[in-house]
């Protein structure tokens, strides 16, 4: 979809190469729409993660499970129970997706360039080395955002007048390290991720223009 816009605004063919900037708008701009679904999921991804930890300390477990935990947020507090912290979830998303897109493209030029190739006659090694380097560019980014979305979406309702005041509270009671808390599994689970999720798109586009 972002790829559609960047051609209807600048009125071009499908065969037109996007400029970096281009590139990063597309990508950004991608995020919007996705969040319709991802706020939900991610609302209840992370007060089932505080469950584990709840239960782990010897704790009770409220949900069963995914739909068990949609269903009672939809009952307790209804559809804008469920998709608390969209805004918050916006906020990491567009940021994250111009780093991830910008930053493998950009990677794959510079090295199409060391190796005097176009970027699509790369190796799979040029590939997998370009996506992974994009996903570490988009947690850098996104992991601060993240912290706040997660603090905000599993917080008791009331704790928090908004987001500004989730991050006012982190700094003042954990200092600025709060904002990076969970950066190091992230970077691990990145770049083979990532790598393999720009490799696996590579192939499918080859694959899709040689059955064209």
């Amino acid at each position: 979809m972002g790829q559609r816009l960047v051609r209807w605004q600048y009125n071009m063919e499908v065969s037109d190469k996007f400029t970096l900037g281009q590139v990063c708008f597309a990508g950004g701009f991608s995020a919007i729409p996705t969040t319709a679904i991802m706020a939900p999921s991610e609302r209840i991804k992370c007060l089932l993660q505080v469950q584990a930890n709840d239960i782990a300390s010897g704790g009770k477990a409220k949900y069963t499970g995914m739909l068990d935990c949609g269903v009672k947020l939809l009952r307790e507090g209804g559809v804008r129970s469920l998709f608390k912290g969209t805004a918050a979830t916006l906020i990491r998303d567009v940021p994250g997706s111009i780093a991830w897109f910008g930053a493998y493209e950009m990677v794959k030029e510079n090295v199409g360039k060391l190796q005097g190739k176009q970027p699509n006659e790369l190796s799979p090694l040029a590939v997998l080395f370009s996506g992974g380097c994009a996903g570490i560019a988009n947690w850098i980014i996104a992991v601060p955002p993240d912290v706040v979305k997660s603090r905000y979406q599993t917080a008791p309702e009331g704790t928090y007048k908004g987001l500004g005041e989730v991050a006012k509270t982190l700094m003042k009671e954990e200092g600025p390290g709060a904002f990076f808390k969970g950066l190091g599994p992230a970077m691990i689970r990145a770049f083979p991720a990532n790598a393999a999720c720009f490799l696996g798109m590579e192939f499918s586009k080859s694959l899709l223009a040689f059955m064209d």
